[in-house]
């Protein structure tokens, strides 16, 4: 066998199941959004900025020297999340602070963290 994953000894489709979770699958413009939104989440840098955004809202220097980059790298990350509508900014004088969009967000770091962890 070439592959060792589990698989039915003979193919055998149950039409009771395969409409039943056909009916509840999102539709495919939706799967794209989700795989576009997950790719956002796939660089560490950006997981690192979301990250220090959960603790609170942060500008853009204090959010450079908290991460460990120049305000320059920040700031292109930032505008991915923007973006991606996984962060908010607010305009205070000449300072500009960045939040998390909503608390999905720190939903979804939250409990990839714990999936990790377990």
């Amino acid at each position: 066998m070439i592959n060792d994953i589990p698989h039915c000894d003979f193919m055998c489709a149950h039409p009771d199941t395969i409409g039943r979770i056909s009916s509840l699958m999102p539709e495919d413009d939706s799967l794209i959004d989700l795989a576009e939104l997950f790719k956002v989440f796939g660089d560490s840098t950006r997981i690192k900025i979301l990250s220090a955004l959960s603790a609170g809202e942060l500008c853009v220097c204090d959010l450079s020297t908290v991460v460990g980059m120049t305000s320059s790298a920040v700031s292109h990350q930032l505008k991915i999340l923007k973006n991606a509508r996984l962060v908010n900014f607010r305009r205070e004088g000449k300072t500009v602070f960045y939040s998390l969009a909503d608390d999905h967000v720190n939903t979804i770091l939250r409990q990839g963290l714990e999936h990790i962890s377990e």
